[in-house]
């Protein structure tokens, strides 16, 4: 089997079949493809291979950055300075005060596979350093021109320079003066690889991805001071935060002024894992996604398991096509999730990602439900008042079992005490302001209207007619109401509130002695052209959008009144059948306790056939099969499907539009204060269903400047 003839005659034979292929006999004809097809397996060249290992590594001039700066990271420094020329094309230097690299161990630190951060199997799965694959300045120096100088005294003469040099990269080690730490300078690069080199974009273009690495790491560490200069220019100069004012500085330097001033504290900690940082309010939203900074025990990632989980809590609050900004850190044991999954280490994998899946979305829609209006900051920390967490949701407390009632729902009563009379006058129906990419219809909305009346004839009377105290209370639109509009009627006012337009009686006005007793939206004023409620506060002017505002509240307690118990489930007269995958089958079996709690009943027809026997009552006209793919994609990607609730919820939020209150509706001083009282009350009053803001603040600072008072 081994004689050379033997093995070119099979060749031949194969070589032969081919070339009856079309286009065969044209690529063996060449002689260079030939003599390709002989080559002899072997090792690659020292350069040649890690010029390979680069194209992963090195993208451009920020990937070197990074790697270099967790290095430095990883050496226990507490100052690190990054110079940059050209974008990095030219030059490249960090410099950092760390433990420093031994002579002895300069020769290896250029090699490929060297590394002191881990030794074993067992240190790998549980590692805690940012680097740990040792083969990032051995990439770095085969395409550049790359010199390290390190110290590990604390005498400035103690220095040595490491230099790889030739085809085979032999170190060469000389002294040079160097204080306590370690220089990396990167000259030139891919002056080596003039393919890579062309893919290189304008200098502007490629600081900026630098700033944006150097960003992400300074974010990473609040307790290192750091420094990035651009052709000898002080771009960022960040000294260590040692407290929560200095942080706040960084953070501000960083993203901006603004963003400290419309985010959301957060620390939520159970068991192994703890969520804290800052999330930004809905209305502070950007049409890009770069200000999304999300750290694993330090590691700044991009995981879509995480992406996932904050987009669902922010879905419900986010305005169409807009994308929130955070900046998060997630602690969690170093042996539940795995780092080595990427070349760049940008991408991690959990243990148990459904439990990381919840933890993060539940932490995070929570945050976002606390920020009412009128509260600009904030923020959550664990659980309230010493309760837990119960396993279906709800808070108890350890000592008395006391079960302490759903934040929705307790809002949901104590803004009922205050229905004003226009949220007890049927309203007429008006086509949908928002249109956005919705699948809801006019005929979709009466058969959900229908389906629930059928589900629930106790709420017959409050869906139509809706009274103070009843759930649901909210002025929804009934059928009957389209062919005659009717103005509210009067209501009697308490002796201490004034009418519109009747005399005689005093408004409630702001508090002369003592301001912060005032609400936090303040007295109503006036209204302005029928849509604009302006009201009086401590700080200043508030402006409100009413019928934003409205909505957000009558959408709020329908959900608690929809979502309240388990979902009513209605047979197929005829099932559904689904042609679907192995994988997509298993699943579906898998889950089929989370298909039945979520109202859909699933059996296997086959290996790759389901039939889909039932769905949500509510849900019973809607397409199914698109719906119940959906959710088993989400069931194999997260662990977890919402398609139901975003479906409800969907329609849910057309009917609180049709609802609510309309522009040119004139209302009495005695409503719109109970209108600002039902925001301050209700969650996420911030925003309407559309993500649109329903109130914003006019300082008396920001009143002086526009008239030029006190300067």
């Amino acid at each position: 089997m081994n004689d050379p003839q033997h093995v070119s005659s099979n060749d031949g034979c194969r070589r032969g079949a081919q070339d009856e292929t079309p286009g065969a006999g044209h690529r063996l004809s060449d002689p260079e493809a030939q003599q390709d097809a002989r080559r002899r397996i072997q090792i690659l060249d020292p350069r040649l291979a890690n010029q390979i290992a680069a194209g992963e590594v090195v993208e451009r001039p920020a990937s070197v950055v990074k790697e270099l700066i967790e290095n430095a990271i990883d050496a226990g420094s507490s100052r690190i300075e990054v110079d940059i020329e050209s974008g990095g094309a030219r030059l490249i230097r960090i410099r950092d005060n760390g433990s420093g690299i031994g002579e002895d161990d300069l020769p290896l630190a250029l090699s490929r596979h060297a590394t002191s951060k881990i030794l074993s199997l067992e240190e790998l799965e549980g590692v805690a350093s940012l680097g740990f694959r040792g083969e990032a300045l051995a990439s770095i120096s085969s395409v550049s021109r790359l010199e390290l100088t390190s110290n590990v005294q604390d005498d400035p003469q103690g220095g040595w320079r490491v230099v790889a040099e030739g085809r085979r990269m032999e170190p060469r080690v000389t002294p040079a003066p160097h204080p306590r730490g370690t220089s990396v300078a990167v000259r030139d690069l891919f002056f080596n690889t003039p393919a890579r080199r062309k893919f290189l974009r304008t200098e502007k273009t490629e600081f900026n991805h630098v700033e944006e690495a150097f960003r992400r790491q300074a974010l990473s560490r609040f307790d290192i001071g750091w420094t990035l200069r651009h052709n000898q220019k002080t771009i960022h100069q960040l000294p260590v935060a040692r407290d929560d004012h200095s942080v706040e500085r960084r953070l501000s330097s960083l993203l901006g002024k603004n963003f400290l001033d419309n985010a959301l504290t957060l620390d939520i900690a159970t068991g192994s894992l703890r969520l804290w940082g800052w999330v930004g309010l809905p209305t502070h939203s950007r049409a890009q996604a770069d200000q999304q900074y999300f750290f694993v025990n330090g590691r700044v990632v991009r995981d879509r398991l995480v992406a996932h989980a904050i987009r669902q809590a922010y879905r419900d609050v986010l305005f169409n096509g807009r994308h929130p900004v955070f900046v998060l850190y997630l602690d969690v044991d170093p042996t539940v999730v795995d780092v080595n999954v990427h070349p760049t280490k940008h991408e991690v994998r959990f243990r148990d990602g459904r439990m990381v899946h919840d933890f993060l979305f539940s932490s995070l829609h929570r945050a976002l439900g606390e920020a009412r209006a009128g509260q600009r900051e904030g923020g959550v920390e664990g659980h309230d008042q010493g309760y837990a967490k119960r396993d279906d949701g709800l808070d108890v407390d350890p000592e008395t079992g006391e079960i302490r009632e759903p934040a929705a729902a307790s809002s949901q009563a104590r803004s009922a005490e205050a229905s004003p009379s226009w949220q007890q006058q049927p309203m007429a129906l008006h086509p949908r302001r928002e249109e956005g990419e919705s699948n809801v219809t006019p005929d979709r909305v009466r058969a959900f209207m229908d389906g629930y009346r059928k589900l629930h004839p106790e709420h017959e009377e409050s869906l139509l007619n809706p009274q103070p105290g009843a759930p649901g209370a909210g002025g929804m639109a009934a059928e009957t109401a389209l062919a005659e509009r009717r103005r509210p009627e009067p209501i009697s006012m308490p002796r201490d509130v004034q009418v519109a337009g009747q005399e005689g009686m005093n408004a409630p006005q702001m508090p002369e002695e003592d301001a912060t007793q005032a609400p936090p939206l303040g007295y109503a004023m006036a209204q302005l052209h029928g849509i604009y409620i302006l009201a009086q506060n401590a700080q200043g002017l508030v402006l409100v959008d009413m019928h934003a505002a409205h909505e957000r509240i009558v959408y709020e307690r329908m959900k608690t009144q929809v979502h309240g118990g388990a979902l009513d489930a209605q047979p197929l007269l005829v099932p559904v059948s689904l042609a679907v995958s192995g994988a997509e089958a298993e699943t579906a079996e898998r889950e089929r306790d989370a298909f039945v709690r979520l109202g859909v009943e699933l059996d296997a027809a086959g290996p790759e056939t389901l039939l889909v026997r039932q769905v949500p009552a509510l849900l019973a006209d809607a397409d199914v099969e698109p719906l119940v793919r959906e959710m088993l994609s989400d069931l194999e990607r997260y662990g977890r499907s919402d398609r139901i609730e975003a479906h409800i919820n969907e329609m849910l939020s057309t009917m609180a539009c049709h609802g609510s209150v309309r522009a040119n509706r004139q209302l009495t001083v005695a409503e719109m204060n109970a209108l600002l009282r039902d925001m301050e009350r209700t969650e996420r009053s911030g925003q309407c269903n559309h993500g649109r803001p329903t109130w914003t603040q006019m300082s008396l600072k920001d009143l002086d400047k526009l008239f030029l008072r006190g300067q």
